[in-house]
């Protein structure tokens, strides 16, 4: 009897995970201890961004996601709403050329509808002139959810058979094709700062068998020797797919990229 991997593909393990994902969490909690308006501590957050993207270029991960705004973030008050899109729009005019410049692709993923005109023209020019870079990719989930995600794979897919006339194609190759992050592998590792221990609406689908790692630091601390600490942790983990660790130890690389098992 055959099961299909809930991993379509088994990726290679390697010291250095290939794809990380981030919730920089603990802004707000980083200024209120510092007696600083909460937005302080995004200013701040930036620096840690910028901190995290070097760091991984030189670790060699090749892709970097972080989630900068959730679909739930407009639930905050409207002062600190506003200021983190004025913030997004300096990031995105002070920081493009030099990920350019380092060879950085940037992506930008979510309902981006929500945002002023302004903010939409910013992320397409950044996508466009990063496009051809390949020393990493940068995403930036903005106004995303991962019900959202879901929700806007499963629409494109039902319009894409309306289109063609052909009946829905429901499998995990077909689906995944249509999520906002396609372009990249299921995340190795998922960081988040702050203290708290949950995935809070992000990447659901892609998470299924990431390895998660929890610190108490808030993101504004969050630096090159935290990310350290986070990929130490990774080394150290078996990652097992569904298998068990006698079958890591006598499969070739070969058969452990299998995407079945049989019983």
């Amino acid at each position: 009897m055959t099961y299909t991997s809930s991993t379509v593909l088994v990726p290679d393990v390697s010291a250095v995970p290939r794809h990380i994902a981030i919730i920089m969490d603990g802004n707000g909690r980083w200024a209120t201890q510092r007696r600083l308006p909460r937005v302080a501590g995004h200013s701040r957050g930036v620096d840690a961004v910028r901190a995290t993207v070097e760091a991984c270029a030189r670790r060699g991960v090749e892709y970097l996601t972080l989630f900068a705004f959730s679909s739930e973030n407009w639930r905050r008050p409207e002062d600190e709403v506003s200021f983190l899109m004025r913030l997004f729009v300096t990031a995105l005019e002070r920081e493009i050329g030099k990920l350019h410049a380092n060879g950085i692709k940037l992506r930008v993923v979510g309902d981006l509808s929500a945002f002023d005109r302004r903010i939409q023209d910013l992320i397409r020019r950044a996508e466009t002139k990063t496009a051809r870079n390949t020393r990493l990719t940068l995403t930036i989930a903005a106004n995303y959810g991962g019900r959202w995600d879901i929700m806007q794979a499963t629409r494109k897919l039902v319009d894409e058979a309306a289109l063609t006339g052909r009946p829905v194609e429901v499998s995990e190759e077909a689906f995944s094709e249509h999520l906002a992050m396609a372009y990249a592998p299921e995340p190795d590792l998922f960081i988040r700062t702050g203290g708290e221990q949950r995935v809070s609406n992000f990447l659901l689908w892609q998470l299924a068998y990431t390895e998660f790692y929890f610190t108490d630091t808030f993101w504004p601390d969050f630096d090159a020797d935290a990310l350290n600490h986070a990929i130490g942790s990774y080394t150290e983990r078996e990652r097992r797919f569904g298998r068990t660790s006698a079958q890591l130890e006598t499969q070739s690389p070969q058969s452990q990229n299998a995407d079945s098992l049989s019983c």
